[in-house]
């Protein structure tokens, strides 16, 4: 060997260790939620993976013909995703996409469009990353199937389940403040997001809600929803505006979901 050029002396083998635990592989089903354009060529993307929770990562040469993406990144998608985790980075690197289907029933009517968009919207905001809710995902598929049959009836569901998923299910059994029963008598009930639910008598700032609706979604609780299409359609507009209260913001994809909202 010439003198001045010295093979390198291998790492230690636990520096290697510590190099491969710090980076993990990944491979799961998908949802895309979101995609960004990264450059001419990339592009980050945002998806929930059945067993790993949300991802964000960046999938470099996505936008270029012939690329290892099939199919390409749409919202509205799902398929089996691959990725490299590492630690400390905010985003991970995308490494495979298999597209297996396209929901495209969202995409041939409007209403059912606008409630896909609020769903994947709102699965982003309250959703963190790596922090997986398999029943979330299997939820967002299904109201993403079943959306155009009747909106506010599964998008009602959709946003129950997501809530209940993440801790932050409102309560419906009882009053939220005093923890009394609530009146069956009653025709008009109060809603307190600051309270986490429903109170009994309606006071300044409160919604003023039909007692049927709270009804509709105390049996939805329970199981047993009795799925009546405008009460739907209030309850889950009153969903809404509980997690536009929560989340100290009216978006969008909500103005455009439920126009009712002021």
């Amino acid at each position: 060997m010439c003198e001045g050029f010295l093979r390198p002396e291998p790492p230690p083998w636990h520096t290697c260790a510590l190099y491969h635990a710090s980076m993990s592989r990944l491979t799961d089903a998908a949802i895309v939620l979101r995609r960004w354009d990264y450059s001419e060529t990339s592009q980050t993307v945002s998806a929930l993976s059945r067993e790993h929770g949300l991802v964000r990562g960046l999938a470099k040469g996505a936008i270029r013909p012939g690329g290892t993406f099939s199919g390409g990144f749409e919202p509205l998608t799902r398929g089996h995703l691959g990725w490299i985790l590492k630690a400390g980075r905010e985003l991970a690197i995308l490494t495979e996409w298999m597209l297996e289907e396209v929901y495209w029933s969202t995409r041939q009517d409007a209403t059912a469009n606008r409630a896909a968009i609020y769903a994947v919207d709102l699965t982003s905001r309250l959703l963190t990353d790596q922090d997986p809710h398999p029943a979330v995902f299997d939820a967002l598929d299904q109201v993403l199937r079943d959306l155009p049959e009747s909106p506010a009836t599964h998008l009602l569901t959709f946003q129950w389940r997501l809530l209940e998923a993440i801790g932050w299910r409102p309560v419906v059994e009882h009053d939220a403040v005093t923890g009394a029963a609530l009146p069956e008598n009653a025709d008009v009930l109060g809603f307190r997001s600051t309270a986490g639910g429903v109170v009994t008598i309606p006071g300044d700032g409160d919604w003023r809600v039909r007692r049927e609706t709270i009804t509709l979604i105390e049996a939805l609780s329970a199981g047993e929803p009795n799925m009546d299409g405008s009460a739907c359609a209030r309850a889950s507009g009153l969903l809404a505006v509980y997690v536009r209260d929560l989340i100290g913001e009216h978006t969008e994809a909500m103005r455009h979901a439920f126009p009712e909202i002021a």
